[in-house]
């Protein structure tokens, strides 16, 4: 009878512990979804995303592909190298920061439903997980973000989220707005690479000329007259000029209007250039005023800004340039010193 009774406290004993193990794994289950899967939003190995889409709430979307390690977007556009790196640095070193107090999950979880930027990660071409990118943080140390997974589906509690090394927030690293995305290069080119190049000083007339590569010279002409004078070295400095030449900032500012009323500004220079491939290139200039009056090229006073000018690229998109890259470009006379000096 003991033994019975001993064998039956045992059996009991038996489906407790397997009860108690079965809630463990269950409770760790649950526990790892919530502390792991849930924060996991780093890609180890980002060489292997073929594709990244932003989408914001207003309707903005933005696709970048890698192929072959270039990258472009959706239209095979040429987008900007530094923008995509900012984030595959982020992909690669984001990590946990913390969880949200109990108090402040509900409003941050009903915040992010209309305000957020999606970010959607392809690893192979294949989707594999999207982070949705919300406010920064109190300390603004990092973001409140929240992650879903091709494997695990979407999480129900945003957390907080930071850019390991670094103290900032993260969501400026990420748009969808298109014109951000421009690529910022404008010339990329070696002397023999060229065929001509002509630039019209509207400002300064007796700056104009014309280099013309016509095989076996260089041939410099100002209104249609050569140059007295020519070193041919000083033509090869000169298109030197043009292996790194880009562009400051994309318009993100003005509006179709604005941008009609710069177009029909006056124009101070016109930059055209034809390639060895017959690919041509035309940049026109138009000034920028400016309420405090600033020293042009010559030392005058001007009401212009003497640091950036608009220039209309060859698609009609306008895009703010750097003096400093350009004068090198615009002002021959530094070159080929038969050209007239200004009165």
């Amino acid at each position: 009878m003991k033994s019975y009774k001993k064998l039956i406290g045992l059996s009991v004993l038996l489906v407790g512990i397997l009860v108690l193990s079965i809630f463990t794994i269950d409770l760790l289950k649950t526990r790892g979804n919530s502390d792991t899967e849930w924060i996991n939003f780093s890609i180890e190995d980002t060489t292997k995303i073929t594709k990244i889409v932003i989408e914001d709430t207003y309707g903005q979307h933005m696709e970048l592909i890698q192929e072959h390690g270039n990258w472009h977007d959706e239209k095979g556009e040429c987008v900007s190298k530094p923008n995509v790196s900012f984030i595959l640095e982020a992909a690669k070193l984001i990590e946990f920061k913390g969880y949200l107090p109990d108090k402040s999950k509900k409003r941050f979880t009903e915040l992010m439903s209309t305000q957020h930027i999606k970010v959607s990660y392809y690893i192979d071409g294949e989707w594999t997980k999207s982070w949705y990118i919300g406010p920064p943080t109190q300390d603004h140390y990092g973001q409140i973000m929240l992650l879903e997974t091709a494997d695990e589906g979407k999480s129900k509690d945003p957390v907080m989220m930071r850019i390991k090394g670094l103290n900032g927030i993260i969501s400026p690293r990420f748009f969808a707005e298109r014109k951000r995305w421009m690529c910022t290069e404008i010339f990329s080119l070696n002397p023999e690479e060229i065929k001509s190049v002509e630039i019209k000083n509207y400002e300064t007339p007796a700056f104009s000329f014309k280099i013309k590569n016509t095989g076996r010279r260089f041939e410099v002409t100002s209104h249609g007259k050569k140059l007295a004078r020519l070193d041919t070295a000083n033509v090869y400095r000169y298109l030197q000029g043009y292996k790194k030449i880009h562009f400051n900032f994309p318009n993100v500012e003005l509006n179709k209007k604005q941008v009609d009323s710069v177009k029909r500004s006056p124009i101070f220079a016109r930059l055209s250039l034809t390639e060895q491939t017959g690919e041509s290139t035309t940049l026109i200039m138009h000034r920028i005023k400016s309420d405090v009056p600033q020293r042009n090229e010559v030392g005058e006073m001007v009401p212009m800004d003497m640091n950036l000018f608009w220039a209309e690229m060859p698609n009609g998109e306008l895009v703010k340039c750097q003096y400093f890259v350009f004068n090198a470009l615009l002002m021959g006379h530094i070159y080929f010193p038969a050209l007239s000096s200004p009165k």
